[in-house]
């Protein structure tokens, strides 16, 4: 009788616990919420305050530097850290980029704002902006995809970059609904930590893939899952091939399959991952998946090599090239800004 007691008791306890529990939890995320809001908020006023009396000439520009770095010392002494003169001046640039308060987001940090304000286009903070939020992204997400130039990236895996797209991820971010949308050019994988110049197996370079799974995985963008590595494929009970990486992409509920290559694009890879493909699409796919996506991921390709290995194939086939360093980032807005231009004279 008594332990059946103390069974009842020890019942009631975890269900008070579990139900205290969730209170806990959900006032704890509310008050996270309500207080990134009132620090953003603040430090978007403080802006406001400081560009308000430029514009009044109350602050003269050669004497800019020496009243912040005294209203600095006199914030810092009153009410502690987060007020030091680089610390106003981003408040400063803060308010600058973005005027209105309402178009803020509570869903982004202080931290993450600080990024967001360093990039002088439009279209492409907003993009940035967008992307934090739709993919959760931390402040290190950010630097990382900013620093690697992903909008850019992904201007150029199009092809044909247009002013409607460079529209879109300014408003939406990326949306993936096509097995273009999750192509990227290049791909960048710089936390591999390998030099450019040191020559690679194509079977070192999947182990360091593996090896580093969350990062490429976060590379190669939303909803992908890793299924396995180096999958035989055995065609007339005698001959086997070897896919590189299968993965699979919950948003398109598609298959894809991933060749490396250590050198620039060859038109046979074009044959072989189409029968890959093929392969999977009679054998493999169950009947709630779309058809399966082929990659081939070299360290460069030629135009008119590409144009007549790909010409007429049906299957979702593409090639993109990777690195090992983060690109240049002035020269990939450039591409982004010659075939903008071409885009242009065209629809004169």
């Amino acid at each position: 009788m008594i332990g059946n007691t103390l069974k009842s008791n020890e019942a009631i306890v975890d269900t008070l616990f579990s139900q205290i529990e969730k209170v806990i939890v959900s006032n704890k995320e509310k008050m996270a919420y309500q207080i990134n809001n009132t620090l953003v908020t603040t430090y978007f006023n403080i802006g406001k305050i400081i560009v308000e009396n430029e514009q009044n000439g109350n602050i003269r520009a050669e004497y800019g530097k020496e009243v912040l770095l005294k209203l600095s010392k006199k914030l810092t002494n009153k009410y502690g850290t987060g007020f030091s003169r680089s610390g106003l001046q981003n408040m400063r640039l803060f308010y600058s980029k973005y005027k209105k308060c309402q178009t803020l987001s509570g869903k982004l940090s202080w931290s993450h704002y600080c990024y967001l304000i360093y990039i002088d286009n439009d279209d492409e903070r907003n993009f940035y902006e967008q992307e934090c939020i739709n993919s959760k992204w931390s402040v290190r997400e950010l630097k990382r995809q900013i620093d690697s130039s992903l909008f850019q990236r992904l201007l150029l895996s199009e092809g044909n970059t247009n002013k409607k797209k460079v529209y879109e991820l300014s408003k939406k971010g990326q949306t993936i609904s096509t097995p273009n949308d999750i192509l990227k050019e290049p791909y960048v994988f710089e936390f591999l930590g390998i030099k450019e110049e040191k020559p690679r197996l194509e079977s070192s370079l999947e182990e360091n893939l593996i090896n580093h799974l969350s990062s490429f995985l976060m590379e190669l963008g939303k909803g992908f899952m890793y299924v396995d590595n180096q999958i035989r494929i055995t065609l007339d009970n005698s001959t086997h091939y070897y896919v590189d990486l299968v993965l699979y992409n919950k948003i398109l509920r598609s298959y894809v399959l991933i060749d490396l290559k250590m050198n620039d694009m060859k038109p046979e890879y074009v044959g072989q991952m189409n029968m890959y493909i093929n392969y999977y699409n009679k054998e493999i796919r169950d009947e709630f998946d779309n058809e399966t996506i082929g990659i081939i991921l070299c360290t460069g390709k030629k135009e008119v090599t590409m144009e007549y290995a790909l010409g007429g194939l049906s299957n979702r086939l593409f090639t993109s090239t990777y690195t090992y360093y983060i690109p240049d980032k002035e020269q990939l807005i450039n591409e982004v800004e010659k075939v903008l231009n071409e885009t242009k004279r065209d629809d004169i």
